[in-house]
């Protein structure tokens, strides 16, 4: 009769094991998943700073062309030395070439924060999540989006006549002297003391 019962007790949890195998391999498979979407997104989102910082060091190299070629020329350099003049040409090429590293694809625009220029990239992946448990994922690309802006360094006094000798205050810096008359391009310090270029909070 003991040994009947017995038996009988192991037929009645042999399909509790398999049940619960069955739902713990559920589990791994759904972390898998969620792994590797998390995993992509952060893939995305590394892309979009990247090519974000891209086109926004693209614009500062051309500011800083622009500076150079407008000082003795007028009083447009302040303006230069302002972030005003900055058209982004090169913008959308300079964050295509960082997308394409991190096999993405960017697409930039204009943007303003706390009223300095800059530029928003939006991110796809060329690769997908991936087959998983999770329809759909094996043709979803993971997206993401990051703003780089471009933030003049230097003060120049509003009466300073820009014809003449001009001292640039730059964030604490040693005072930068500017002399149209007498200017050469190596006069400028490194465009980062000029102009900082950062994520976006």
């Amino acid at each position: 009769m003991t040994s009947r019962r017995l038996h009988g007790d192991r037929g009645q949890t042999l399909p509790i094991y398999i049940w619960l195998t069955g739902i713990l391999l559920f589990v791994a498979f759904a972390f898998f998943a969620f792994a590797q979407a998390a995993s992509a997104r952060n893939g995305a989102q590394t892309a979009a700073d990247a090519a974000a910082l891209a086109a926004a060091q693209d614009a500062r190299d051309e500011l800083i062309d622009g500076l150079v070629l407008s000082i003795g020329e007028g009083d447009d350099w302040v303006d230069w030395l302002a972030g005003d003049k900055i058209t982004g040409e090169g913008a959308q090429q300079a964050a295509d070439a960082l997308a394409a590293e991190n096999d993405s694809t960017a697409v930039v625009g204009p943007a303003e924060v706390n009223g300095y220029p800059g530029f928003k990239a939006e991110i796809t992946t060329n690769y997908t999540v991936g087959d998983s448990i999770i329809p759909g994922t094996e043709s979803r690309h993971a997206k993401a989006d990051a703003t780089a802006i471009i933030k003049p360094r230097c003060d120049v006094d509003p009466s300073a006549d820009p014809a003449k000798v001009v001292e640039l205050d730059c964030d604490g810096e040693d005072p930068i002297e500017i002399d149209p008359d007498d200017f050469e391009p190596g006069d400028l310090p490194d465009p980062s003391l000029l102009f900082s270029v950062h994520l976006a909070d």
